[in-house]
């Protein structure tokens, strides 16, 4: 996109938005089923950076785990950190808090925190190493940056509805005309390295839909996604299709979830980067 005055040049467009079928899918997420890499290296008295949180559910879950420390959640859209600050509210926790910042220019000192998390960032970021040595920067030697990122082109899916290949073409097109990079989880590792931490331990898990409630929730918050979200505005502004398009994908989706044998698999890169 063209860079502004309000614009860094190393600051991608977030393609998901934060419409109400994107915040069903984020507020299913927490610590066990989207950080579980992280857990066993957690302390009670660390101070943990949460950055892109979303609507809160993981920063929430990393808060109760360091009860005598403290969590920051960072995320760009004020909107969603509202519902972060209810999530923490809902759950009676004081050490946590909520602010607007980017990753590419953390509002820290160096070495501010103990650990710093990033679910499903980089994927969204212009410049993911410049993100990562912004992340090193503000974490304490001997801390720990910790990093997941789905990898689109390797989902897979059954029954094979000809419809979400268009999807999955439809999509990495429109990730990467926003400055994205769908595909982050297989570069997390060479960008760690190349952000200077030599340090790095990588390692994969994934997220599965087969259960008939979690196929009917996956497949449609996506029919949703592709047609009301911020995602399909960019499909179309940006010319990568049109309305009749976006109605066929999210018909595919609808199709899929309704497959006694439906099966979704979303793979996912992490890496623990010791400072």
């Amino acid at each position: 996109m063209p860079e502004t005055a309000e614009t860094p040049a190393e600051t991608a467009v977030y393609t998901h938005g934060h419409h109400e079928s994107v915040l069903r899918s984020h507020s299913w997420r927490t610590a066990e089923n989207s950080a579980a890499y992280l857990l066993p290296h957690l302390k009670p008295h660390m101070r943990v950076l949460d950055l892109g949180c979303g609507p809160g559910t993981i920063t929430a879950d990393l808060a109760a785990l360091v009860p005598q420390g403290h969590v920051t959640g960072i995320d760009a859209s004020e909107g969603v950190l509202a519902k972060a600050a209810a999530e923490a509210e809902r759950r009676g926790l004081a050490n946590v808090d909520f602010t607007t910042g980017d990753g590419h220019a953390l509002a820290y000192p160096d070495d501010t925190f103990c650990v710093a998390h990033a679910h499903q960032v980089l994927q969204h970021v212009g410049d993911p190493v410049g993100v990562l040595r912004e992340l090193r920067r503000v974490v304490k030697p001997g801390g720990i940056v910790a990093v997941r990122d789905a990898d689109y082109a390797a989902m897979t899916w059954y029954p094979e509805v000809p419809g979400l290949d268009d999807w999955l073409d439809l999509y990495a097109r429109v990730a990467r005309g926003n400055g994205g990079e769908p595909d982050a989880g297989r570069r997390l590792r060479a960008w760690a390295h190349e952000a200077g931490f030599t340090d790095v331990a990588s390692s994969a898990d994934t997220w599965c839909y087969a259960a008939p409630d979690e196929v009917a929730w996956w497949s449609g918050l996506w029919a949703d996604r592709t047609l009301a979200s911020a995602y399909a505005e960019r499909a179309t502004s940006g010319g990568h299709t049109d309305a009749a398009g976006l109605e066929a994908i999210s018909a595919a989706w609808r199709e899929w979830g309704r497959s006694p044998d439906a099966w979704f698999g979303v793979l996912h890169g992490e890496i623990l980067c010791r400072v």
